[in-house]
């Protein structure tokens, strides 16, 4: 039995992913921001261990996870976790491109840190679930677009580095998909929001769950997933 730790498992593509891993019964370690989001996590997913570190304040992961027991077993590690707060170049708070950055990057670069001895001992499968920013920036994405090539990047060296201890890392950019980070998205931009228009986020766990599920002899590295719509 598998056993994955989950960044992002409350609602959106992470929740489509935990809840198709936890329904095969595999072995869930669900990242939360805080206790109470914890109890939350595990109220809907029965069974499953809650890792809690706010991502927004990866200086302090390394403290939070110091007292908490760290799984012992990990098959997988998936970052689905991420924030994006639209805004032009000459009007985006430092802030702003910190939380962005922190978040969407800093955190998982840390998480994975704390996480390599197992991944490495279990010979695992490290999923960074990017964005389409993450391969173009337009006008207004910079922050988050910055932060998802930055993510990219992550994902390269991993794979790099950790290809010969067996490590698989696979980068997914997903076109927009109905989520409320989308819902905020089309209310920063002044939108009407039709979820209907967007990708399912059970399409893109579909493409998720294929890499994590695909044989040893072979590695999804980038896997890009676009509305059919």
């Amino acid at each position: 039995m598998a056993t994955h730790v989950i960044t992002g498992a409350g609602s959106g593509i992470g929740a489509a992913v935990a809840r198709r891993l936890h329904a095969r019964g595999d072995d869930l370690v669900l990242h939360a921001r805080d206790a109470g989001r914890a109890k939350e996590l595990a109220a809907e997913f029965p069974g499953a261990r809650t890792l809690v570190g706010d991502l927004a304040d990866p200086d302090r992961l390394s403290w939070a996870f110091s007292h908490q027991s760290l799984p012992d077993r990990v098959d997988s590690l998936l970052h689905v976790a991420g924030v994006v707060d639209l805004g032009r170049v000459g009007d985006l708070t430092p802030k702003s491109w910190r939380h962005q950055l922190n978040v969407n990057l800093v955190a998982p670069a840390e998480l994975t840190r704390h996480l390599l001895p197992q991944l490495r001992a279990s010979r695992g499968h490290v999923i960074f679930v990017n964005s389409g920013a993450g391969l173009a920036a337009h006008a207004d994405w910079s922050a988050y677009a910055a932060s998802k090539h930055g993510l990219k990047a992550l994902a390269d060296s991993l794979r790099a580095e950790e290809h010969a201890s067996g490590v698989r890392v696979t980068s997914v950019y997903p076109g927009r998909t109905a989520s409320p980070m989308q819902a905020k998205v089309h209310q920063q931009e002044g939108k009407d929001y039709d979820p209907s228009k967007w990708i399912d986020p059970e399409s893109v766990a579909t493409a998720i769950v294929m890499s994590l599920d695909l044989p040893r002899d072979a590695e999804v590295n980038d896997l890009t997933v676009r509305p059919g719509r």
